[in-house]
């Protein structure tokens, strides 16, 4: 059994979340095979408490929107070191640099197939869509400024 359809497409939409927001050493991760009440984790880090809180605060707030899903429990908010996110199929584990080296679930969770998180194409796209705009803004050689 792997992750289903769902989780994977909530996993990339949390990690570009995650991104917009900074958060560093992301990895998906297919636990469907081991735990029963989860398709995947994804973990992200951010270098202080507070950066941890926007990063968990901004994948809450794209899933709500893109997906109409909201979390079933969240932990961890009080203390920015690592914030638990529990979305069904998908639970995000938000730590602090410090935290998450010293808990290292990659490690606990190595032999996990690993989701890929699509972050390296939607860089690509945004690059190439933000070349695009700016050809269309340039004038033509040939006509004369006014």
């Amino acid at each position: 059994m792997t992750a289903s359809e769902n989780a994977i497409a909530l996993t990339k939409a949390a990690a570009l979340a995650a991104d917009e927001r900074q958060a560093t050493e992301q990895i998906g991760l297919d636990v469907s095979e081991t735990l029963p009440y989860a398709d995947v984790f994804l973990v992200a880090s951010g270098r202080n408490e507070r950066m941890v809180l926007s990063i968990a605060e901004e994948i809450e707030d794209k899933l709500r929107e893109d997906f109409g899903v909201k979390s079933l429990r969240k932990e961890g908010t009080e203390l920015g070191c690592w914030v638990l996110l529990d979305f069904g199929d998908l639970v995000v584990h938000v730590f602090h640099e410090e935290e998450r080296e010293y808990y290292s679930l990659e490690r606990l969770w190595r032999d996990a197939p690993i989701v890929p998180l699509g972050l390296a194409e939607a860089a690509e796209a945004a690059a190439a869509s933000a070349s695009e705009a700016e050809v269309e803004d340039e004038p033509d050689a040939d006509q004369a400024p006014e």
